[in-house]
């Protein structure tokens, strides 16, 4: 049975794993090494005199699926449900998403005159696609690109527009080089199983059902959540799992870096800055990169794949501005890459979150997003470019995207580096690899975090506890 634990990383998946293997008896010690002085990894939130809330990382949670169950189960057990912000049904945030194309903002279809009418900046009205995808026939291949598979499916112009906006705005990524088998499983097995994406996902039924009965999740369904924040930030999160962490007993380490890991016949050395420390088992969620320079030459093997993820770095641009400036209230809206490759989109924060606006005078608050894998080649080397520039960037996109032609009263500028993983053609692949050099060599290490298997933080969360299950029975491996 597993004694100490090690978890490297004390992000949102670090975290996690360390909540639920302190509730678990099997594991005797749980240490949390962290390189930085804190807790949280891309969650971070800023918190003003007047009241403002600023998202630099993620801003809002979604309740779908298994991973959303499961966060809102863990925000209940943390006494966090007093503090929610639900975008219920009725939020313009819910009901209204936009895209920039061809220079001006257009709203995405909804509803059955949406899909049955042409609405810009669509040529067609989507029925057509619709029923274009019913007939095609399943692909062949092992994976696809993003584009690739849309536009096979649904036609050309949905790929380009649609698709290409879409994971710009997740992945803040190309989908010409981004895998459906890795990015959107789901989907990928739809076709697989059904021959059609629409009927597959119709006829999918979730397997793993826990905490349907949880009572936050129950109220999100009644009120039709399709995000939820806190009431002072994202930030409440970590900061309340570390002080769960700390009342069990799981020692935290801030600024230790670990510079190497080794194994002796029976347990890991996890070499840091302030000694060494003896672990049976180890939970990695450091970036799959930094995790290869960590192993031992011995596990050349492992590093190599681990070494093949790739990252981009998004510069997260919060404004405020005086008064309210926004023409058509919703949750934001995306840029295809054909349009401005640099600008990714535009988050109005201040319509899904009001009660994060200052006190006092109405103001809005607008998220610009800027880079990822465009960032070297149309802003420059990310350790280079100056925040004034980024600044100047973002206040000129919102000039000629929403109209609005005062300054803002209020900026932060934060360059996320390395922030997104990319799941490329053959991630899944790559995944089959280091999940097999685990099972034959034994080796007690799991490996959790948004390089894997899901970049959301409902998905980071899901995942580390599921690993931590499946330690409790033995298995290592994805």
């Amino acid at each position: 049975m597993q004694r100490t634990v090690v978890v490297i990383g004390g992000g949102i998946s670090g975290l996690t794993a360390c909540y639920h293997l302190s509730k678990n008896s099997s594991f005797s010690k749980v240490v949390l090494l962290e390189s930085s002085g804190r807790l949280g990894g891309w969650i971070r939130s800023s918190r003003t005199e007047d009241g403002a809330i600023f998202e630099h990382g993620p801003r809002a949670l979604r309740t779908a699926g298994a991973p959303g169950r499961i966060t809102l189960q863990m925000v209940s057990e943390l006494g966090l449900e007093k503090e929610i912000l639900p975008v219920t049904g009725e939020n313009p945030a819910s009901k209204n998403r936009y895209l920039y194309v061809h220079g001006k903002i257009h709203k995405l279809p909804s509803g059955l005159s949406g899909v049955v009418t042409t609405t810009s900046p669509f040529t067609r009205p989507l029925v057509w696609t619709a029923l274009r995808e019913l007939i095609v026939r399943s692909g062949k291949d092992q994976d696809e690109t993003m584009h690739a598979f849309f536009e096979r499916r649904f036609g050309k112009e949905l790929a380009d527009i649609a698709i290409d906006s879409l994971c710009r705005g997740v992945f803040a990524g190309d989908c010409r080089k981004l895998s459906i088998r890795s990015c959107f499983p789901m989907i990928f097995e739809a076709e697989r199983q059904s021959g059609s994406v629409i009927v597959g996902m119709m006829l999918s039924k979730e397997k793993d059902r826990r905490f349907d009965s949880n009572e936050l999740f129950r109220r999100s369904k009644r009120e039709r959540w399709s995000q939820w924040s806190l009431r002072e930030g994202l930030q409440m999160i970590p900061e309340a799992m570390e002080d769960t962490l700390k009342t069990r007993g799981v020692e935290i380490h801030l600024h230790t870096p670990v510079e190497r890991l080794g194994r002796t016949t029976d347990c890991w050395e996890v070499r840091t800055s302030d000694g060494t420390i003896k672990a049976d088992h180890i939970f990695s969620a450091a970036p799959a990169k930094a995790l290869s320079s960590l192993l031992h030459p011995s596990a050349k093997p492992l590093a190599e794949q681990l070494n093949q993820l790739h990252y981009v770095t998004v510069a997260v641009v919060n404004l405020e501005y005086e008064g309210s400036v926004i023409a058509s209230p919703g949750f934001g809206h995306l840029v295809p890459s054909f349009e401005e490759r640099s600008i990714l989109g535009i988050v109005y924060d201040s319509v899904a979150f009001p009660e994060h606006d200052r006190n006092g005078a109405p103001s809005t608050r607008l998220t610009v997003m800027l880079g990822g894998d465009w960032f070297a080649k149309d802003i420059g080397d990310p350790e280079k470019v100056s925040h004034e520039q980024l600044l100047q960037i973002a206040a000129g996109a919102v000039r000629r995207h929403l109209g609005v032609q005062a300054e803002p009263i209020r900026h932060f500028v934060h360059v996320q580096k390395d922030c997104i993983p990319q799941y490329t053609l053959g991630h899944w692949k790559r995944l089959e690899h280091i999940s097999g050099y685990l099972r034959y060599h034994r080796l007690p290490l799991s490996l959790i975090g948004a390089s894997y298997q899901g970049v959301s933080v409902n998905d980071c969360i899901y995942r580390a506890r599921i690993a931590v299950e499946k330690l409790s029975r033995g298995i290592t491996s994805f």
